[in-house]
């Protein structure tokens, strides 16, 4: 009798072992979090460098951004060196009004984003926005670096 109940301890002890192997009612969601995390550290890396635009050293104003629209806004750069961009695109001055007119009969808005280096005579800046507003852009946003003086009194 004794080697019966011997027999079926061993016995009993396999069935727990063949039964041990059940599937696990929780998930582990460590992997998830590490692949998202590198997933935005990568972002975080990236967007920096997908920003579109022609180096330049903005002044810097107190003013807030504009409140942005669904098409992409038309920006027109005027470098240090004196050169003119629309969007990446060198232009000659002489044709700059031409490309203007072309550019706002395809577009839907008016709205145009002008970036001057801070070290531009303001004569320059202002016979671009004249160039603007002769090529069918009225509505004409000024560019700058945030953290300027307030200029009211405070130091700041």
């Amino acid at each position: 009798m004794a080697a019966g109940i011997m027999h079926r301890k061993n016995g009993a002890g396999r069935r727990r072992r063949r039964g041990g192997a059940q599937p696990m009612a929780e998930i582990n969601i460590t992997p998830f979090v590490d692949v998202m995390l590198v997933l935005l550290i990568i972002f975080m890396v990236a967007a920096p460098l997908l920003t579109v635009g022609v180096p330049v050293e903005l002044p810097k104003t107190a003013a807030t951004a504009l409140p942005s629209d669904q098409e992409e806004p038309l920006t027109v750069t005027l470098t240090a060196e004196g050169s003119i961009q629309i969007m990446t695109t060198e232009t000659p001055r002489e044709d700059l009004v031409t490309k203007l007119r072309a550019i706002a009969a395809e577009r839907e808005g008016d709205r145009v984003f002008l970036r001057a280096d801070g070290t531009v005579p303001y004569s320059a800046v202002m016979e671009i926005m004249g160039a603007l507003s002769a090529g069918g852009f009225s509505n004409i946003g000024l560019v700058t670096d945030i953290g300027g003086p307030l200029l009211d009194g405070t130091g700041n």
